[in-house]
């Protein structure tokens, strides 16, 4: 094999000597040299990435890294504020009257899914939706924000929470929670005056965010509606685990709201049941308040309605249904129901008279069975009359006559001055909504709204009739007033959170006198011969009561009718008969009780309001409810009958 010589290179000589160590030393140091350039290059460049990378990593796990923290677990975490357990209500015994119930429901977090629609529509599939909810979802989607949840469907079955979470991979952003739902075990008993809750409304949710959770809801009657700012509670959080779907992994954090007030009514429930059940089918109403202090014990108004129709959103038909009923169930007849007072408006005229010193007790006047005045006779109910009779026989046999004649003497402004002082004239201050006003008009007033005032309307007012208008509430505030001479104000609220309210009570500007004389005519009215209510006397061994009846036209009688002997009422249609009332308080040498009773279209107090008055009397004598109470004797969990 032959090699050819390259004849571009030198050929190579080896060195030799000291001249070739020299040649080979700088050989040396010229490469050395370059070696050392290139490492502190490559030492600087590595140096300047390190520096780089450190102050990034410095940046983001110190200076920042709180901050990128909390992004990240915003990536996989999703916070939202759930509803707080809504306060409960009690009795003065510890009977609860308004709790909450578990309800387990499916919401959707909206910003946790990209098409809500398709969602739904696959939701719908598992568990039903009706119109209503899917009305009601689009509307929320519309008015409620992004990170608000929505609620997809309230009230599920064990079944339906199961179908739910095999099929939860399918259903991005749902979530099953559980909140509380309002139970009221007396239903219709008390709804109202505990009243109901229902789903917050527009105007409820602008006002307060808040209202926009699931769960969220206010009170819209009753006691529910005026102590909502003690009942609602404070929202609490809860913290959940999504994946990169949306789909809820699990919850890592849960802090409960803070729940509203525990409230304590006056009322004894037990009680209020056995009215109910003296009350039976008519359509009538009922006051039991303890005349020392204004605690109202019973407060019935019949017919009534289930208020648990109202807290998932009530059907078009049931509040058609409703509202149509003529015997109007909505409606607190004790609270909202305006009728004339008739003769239980009489003891009122007298102390106005007494007070205006327009008569003396002993003060006689002549009743023939009519008064007649500027050609127009008014009648009194005995067509045969009574003759000459003082304030205490006035009284007791309800005469007409005498009072017309006293009302003339004494004149409007002051019997609307004394009504007042009684609680008879505006509105009085109880924690419930719709309260309506009482009215006891004089002329002055009604000339400032337009309208003329004659004789004769002082002349009906002296009988409660006319323009004069009250609610069964006043009329036990009134006879509550008369019997203890001090200025009783009606309430229900007995203590928040275990805090007691002390009313305040202040004498009333009649002279004991008078108040005798008054408190002595009603106690004849039912324990005298001859008085209007034999009926209402007590049973009980000891206990006397003192009341006043009163029966209060609808419609007016011609004056030939009424004259020719055949008129009687109960021969009218129901709607046409007069209002039936009664108003007592016992005992009467110790007053603690106060009750009022009006039975619509009752026709005649003595029949039909005074035995039921007495009934209710005798059941709360007998039960005794002021000497009860959560407070000094511990939670008493009764709600049946009335012995111990």
């Amino acid at each position: 094999m032959f090699f050819r010589r390259d004849e571009t290179r030198p050929p190579f000589r080896k060195r030799s000597g000291p001249a070739a160590d020299l040649s080979f030393s700088e050989e040396q140091a010229v490469g050395g040299g370059m070696f050392t350039r290139r490492a502190l290059l490559l030492l600087a460049a590595q140096t300047g990435v390190m520096g780089t990378l450190a102050h990034h990593l410095y940046q983001m796990q110190v200076v920042h890294g709180d901050e990128l923290k909390e992004q990240a677990r915003r990536n996989r975490t999703s916070r939202r504020q759930i509803a707080p357990a809504r306060g409960e209500i009690y009795d003065r015994c510890g009977v609860l009257l308004a709790g909450n119930r578990p309800n387990w429901r499916a919401l959707i977090m909206t910003e946790e899914t990209t098409d809500l629609q398709a969602v739904v529509d696959r939701f719908a599939t598992i568990v039903p939706l009706d119109d209503r909810d899917r009305a009601r979802i689009e509307h929320d989607r519309k008015h409620i924000h992004r990170y608000v949840p929505l609620t997809l469907k309230e009230f599920l079955s064990w079944d339906d929470v199961a179908r739910l979470g095999l099929n939860a991979p399918t259903l991005p952003g749902v979530l099953i929670d559980v909140g509380t739902t309002r139970e009221y075990p007396f239903k219709d008993l008390l709804s109202h005056i505990i009243g109901y809750v229902a789903p917050p409304n527009e105007t409820d949710v602008q006002r307060d965010g808040i209202m926009a959770l699931p769960g969220m809801k206010v009170g819209r009657a009753g006691v529910e509606q005026t102590q909502e700012s003690h009942l609602r509670g404070q929202p609490g959080t809860v913290e959940m685990e999504v994946n990169a779907h949306g789909r809820v992994m699990g919850e890592l954090e849960r802090v409960e709201g803070q729940p509203g007030a525990r409230l304590e009514l006056t009322l004894d429930s037990a009680l209020q049941t056995r009215i109910r059940e003296r009350i039976g089918e008519r359509v009538a109403s009922a006051v039991v308040m303890d005349c020392r202090n204004g605690e109202v014990m019973g407060l019935v108004s019949t017919p009534s309605f289930d208020p648990t129709l109202f807290d998932g959103g009530i059907s078009r038909t049931q509040w058609n249904s409703l509202i149509t009923d003529q015997r109007t169930p909505l409606v607190d007849k004790a609270v909202s129901g305006l009728y004339p007072p008739g003769s239980t408006f009489k003891p009122a005229v007298a102390l106005a008279a007494l007070k205006a010193h327009a008569i003396t007790p002993s003060d006689r006047f002549s009743c023939p069975g009519y008064y007649d005045m500027g050609g127009v006779r008014f009648h009194c109910w005995s067509r045969y009359g009574h003759g000459s009779i003082n304030l205490h026989q006035a009284l007791k046999y309800s005469c007409d006559v005498y009072f017309y004649q006293v009302a003339r003497r004494c004149g409007m402004e002051a019997i609307h001055e004394a009504a007042a002082f009684l609680g008879l004239d505006g509105k009085l201050p109880i924690e419930l909504p719709h309260m309506r006003a009482g009215s006891v008009p004089t002329p002055e007033m009604r000339r400032r709204h337009g309208h003329h005032w004659n004789g004769g309307d002082t002349v009906n007012a002296g009988i409660g009739q006319g323009l004069v208008q009250t609610t069964p509430l006043a009329l036990a505030t009134y006879v509550s007033r008369l019997a203890t001479g001090r200025f009783v104000q009606p309430h229900l609220l007995r203590s928040v959170s275990g805090q007691g309210i002390a009313p305040v009570l202040d004498p009333l500007p009649f002279a004991k006198e008078a108040l005798a004389a008054a408190r002595g005519g009603m106690f004849a009215v039912v324990n005298e011969p001859q008085g209007t209510a034999p009926a209402a006397r007590l049973s009980l061994p000891g206990v006397q009561m003192a009341g006043k009846t009163g029966s209060a036209q609808v419609r007016n009688v011609p004056r030939a009718l009424r004259e020719s002997g055949h008129f009687n009422s109960m021969n009218l249609p129901w709607q046409y008969r007069p209002h039936a009332l009664f108003i007592c308080f016992a005992p009467y040498d110790n007053p603690r009780y106060a009750v009022s009773v009006v039975v619509e279209h009752g026709n005649a107090g003595a029949t039909e309001a005074a035995p039921l008055a007495a009934q209710i009397m005798t059941d709360t004598l007998i039960r005794d409810p002021a000497s009860r109470t959560s407070l000094s004797r511990g939670v008493v969990a009764r709600a049946d009958g009335l012995d111990d």
